[in-house]
């Protein structure tokens, strides 16, 4: 017969069992801890030999769960600096428990606990590795995260101010330029909607957007390395081709005033101008394909 276990009564509960089976515990998570460690032993041997897929298999699977959340809950205040959700945390740690419960070998002289607590942390490392960083960064970048956040909160408390790059280069014992790129890596951890509103000075919400401050594509930066490329060329031309296009093109005086200055027709002109533009067309083109 199961034995009906209370919180009054759990460790009488536990000695019914070893006769008759598993104990009946109605609230598996108020179990405190240094009862929870002799009930999992329990249930991990019974677990064993109960046929997976029973009722008997699942209840025993689902205890161990719920008695063994302290340890999540334990492991997961390691992270709470982070900046994230505990619950988010604590339901990622369960998923290791879960895995330390499916893989522990009751053979093996070891604690649950001792067993179960790495599988817990490893499975919140690899969360906030794969999955909350906005921009992917290399593991070591992510891990450095961390120990600035820590190192900035130290220096901020003693000193009462932000603390500098040199500052914490010194107590993270990094160089400069290491602190700098932890520093720009930090910022691909979240990210924000280009529709989110920004607020002001005053704390209050008004219409403006990120958005509103993302710069649009300049025509003009494209006419400065038009330019550039343009100047080299303009100087191999020769002076006569080099003061066409500066009546041309800088004072805007029409062909037939060019050919009076320059004594020649205007149609002269105009085939030197062509002349002179398909070159300059040609260099550029040139120049393009090369870069």
């Amino acid at each position: 017969m199961i034995a009906d276990v209370s919180r009054t009564s759990l460790r009488a509960g536990v000695e019914k069992a070893v006769a008759d089976g598993l104990p009946q515990i109605s609230d598996p998570s108020s179990v405190a801890p240094a009862d929870a460690r002799a009930l999992s032993k329990l249930f991990l041997e019974r677990l064993t030999v109960l046929e997976e897929g029973t009722q008997d298999h699942q209840y025993a699977r689902n205890t161990l769960i719920e008695m063994n959340m302290s340890l999540v809950r334990f492991a997961a205040r390691r992270f709470r600096d982070r900046g994230d959700d505990m619950d988010d945390i604590v339901q990622v740690g369960t998923i290791g428990l879960i895995k330390a419960i499916d893989r522990f070998d009751i053979s093996r002289e070891v604690e649950f606990t001792t067993f179960a607590v790495p599988y817990i942390v490893g499975e919140i490392k690899r969360f906030f590795r794969d999955t909350t960083w906005a921009v992917h960064v290399p593991r070591r970048l992510q891990e450095r995260r961390v120990e600035l956040a820590r190192a900035r909160d130290e220096l901020s408390s003693r000193l009462g101010r932000a603390p500098k790059v040199a500052e914490l280069a010194a107590l993270m014992d990094l160089s400069e330029p290491e602190v700098v790129e932890a520093q720009v890596a930090s910022n691909g951890y979240t990210a924000s909607s280009l529709d989110a509103a920004l607020t002001t000075d005053d704390g209050d919400e008004g219409e403006t957007v990120l958005a509103d401050f993302i710069g649009a594509p300049d025509p003009g930066m494209e006419l400065i390395e038009d330019l550039r490329s343009l100047a080299p060329l303009v100087i191999e031309l020769s002076e006569r081709d080099r003061r066409l296009l500066h009546l041309r093109y800088v004072e805007e005086l029409t062909q037939a005033q060019i050919g009076e200055i320059m004594g020649c027709t205007q149609m002269h002109v105009s085939r030197l101008l062509s002349r002179t533009i398909a070159r300059l067309r040609a260099g550029m083109l040139q120049d393009g394909s090369a870069g």
